[in-house]
């Protein structure tokens, strides 16, 4: 005689008022197949317990993220061009506002902000969540040090959710924001799930919003490398203060582009009535040659001549240029304001570490020096101005500097290095100082200051 097929399984006593219809509050089935079948006499969660296992996953992911504690961060709260700050830094923040505004709507590739502690990184990503979720779109927001507790913590025996589960979940979601890159703690196994967290979804492809205040530099390797694909990943450097020591009319920003945002290659006079036809044609050359290298800055550019001629006037020119077209990371800076602010950097009262100054410099995508001669020229002054250019000459960074010392006066390392023609041009401006000239008493004062 044949065994009688199995059926659901059902209470001993009738369940109560509003359990589950299909288990009666077992939480379980035995489904009713065939002897011989897989399935044949197991017990099979209800598809009430999978519901209660999305349900307790979800809460898991909702508290992960803490968008609860984030809600007041969106874009209608964020002010993009305070005030109190200097326009190159105004500048820089409306780019990051209306970039991040541009990915929320419209969430591809990655997008990486960078800048100091309580500059705006985090107010802009969770804006970025906050804004898909109001439009129903999935979005999980995560501390990095706290995903990696929820992933040690999903190994405990009460874990409602399996480390796989959460980090599936994490890995694959639709829009992920990771906030405070870099402040966990670098152990192997924290670094290993980073990377294979960042490796899928740099391979998926999948949306992702990162924020850091550590230089990537200092990030391990394999995310740098991933970071820096120019071609998955936009990056914006922040550059604007602590806003949470609100507006600081004192502080002073190592780069003064700012002062200098007149002077423009269109402001530049090239056809001074005082000047001889050899030296309005050496003007001309040398701005052309300016507006060329501005175009496309490609290693040094060197500015020679006599106070007043128009050095400093085309290197914040050049500088001004690349600002315009969206190079945010552009530093004008006077040669001995620069070694000031790096010895202050070494006072115990300074908000950043002279390592991380000095390399701020180092590295920057376009660096302008301008005044090089006029420092103090004591053993610390040289062996630091020799550690930066020579950095930057061997790394092949664009850079500009304008100087009023003959060559015979400069040291003999900066001299070999400027006049390497496959890395540097020179350029000698002939003309008389232009501050007192005829040409600006004929402007009534009222001409470009050139330096």
């Amino acid at each position: 005689m044949s065994a009688k097929p199995p059926t659901p399984a059902r209470p001993a006593t009738p369940p109560e008022e509003g359990a589950c219809p299909i288990c009666g509050g077992a939480g379980f089935i035995v489904r009713d197949v065939p002897v011989g079948h897989p399935d044949f006499g197991k017990a099979i969660p209800c598809r009430c317990k999978e519901q209660e296992r999305i349900l307790r996953r979800t809460l898991t992911l909702q508290s992960l993220s803490n968008m609860a504690a984030l809600s007041r961060f969106n874009f209608e709260n964020f002010i993009p061009a305070p005030s109190w700050l200097p326009e190159q830094q105004q500048r820089v923040l409306q780019r990051a506002y209306d970039t991040c505004q541009e990915f929320a709507r419209n969430p591809q590739g990655w997008l990486v902000l960078t800048g100091t502690y309580g500059c705006g990184k985090t107010h802009l990503a969770a804006a970025i969540a906050n804004a898909r979720l109001n439009w129903g779109e999935a979005a999980i927001f995560v501390v990095v040090p706290d995903l990696l507790d929820h992933l040690r913590s999903t190994f405990g025996p009460r874990s409602d959710i399996r480390y796989d589960e959460l980090f599936e979940q994490v890995r694959s979601a639709s829009l992920l924001v990771l906030d405070d890159l870099g402040t966990q703690s670098s152990t192997p196994w924290a670094q290993e799930k980073l990377f294979q967290l960042l490796n899928h979804r740099y391979n998926a492809q999948l949306p992702t919003v990162i924020t850091t205040n550590q230089r990537l530099e200092d990030l391990d390797q394999r995310l740098r490398s991933r970071l820096l694909d120019i071609n998955l990943v936009q990056r914006i450097h922040i550059t604007a203060p602590d806003f949470r020591s609100g507006a600081n009319p004192s502080h002073s920003d190592l780069s003064t582009l700012s002062l200098h945002r007149e002077k423009r290659f269109d402001s530049f006079d090239v056809r001074r009535p005082d000047l001889t036809p050899d030296e309005r044609a050496n003007l001309r050359r040398v701005w052309q040659s300016a507006m060329a290298y501005a175009e496309d800055p490609q290693g040094w550019m060197v500015l020679m001549g006599y106070n007043g001629t128009g050095k400093t006037h085309l290197a914040a020119a050049i500088a001004n240029h690349q600002l315009e077209r969206g190079l945010t990371d552009v530093m004008f800076v006077v040669a001995p304001d620069l070694l000031d602010y790096l010895r202050a950097a070494f006072s115990p009262h300074s908000n950043v570490p002279y390592d991380r100054r000095f390399d701020e410099v180092k590295n920057t995508p376009l660096l302008v020096l301008d005044d090089l001669g006029t420092e103090s020229a004591t053993p610390w002054a040289k062996e630091k101005l020799f550690q930066l250019l020579n950095y930057r000459y061997s790394a092949q960074l664009p850079t500009v500097i304008t100087t009023s010392a003959s060559p015979e006066e400069l040291e003999p390392w900066l001299r070999t290095r400027m006049f390497d023609v496959h890395r540097c041009q020179v350029w000698a401006l002939e003309a008389p100082s232009y501050r007192g000239s005829k040409a600006q008493r004929r402007k009534g004062g009222r001409g470009p200051s050139r330096r």
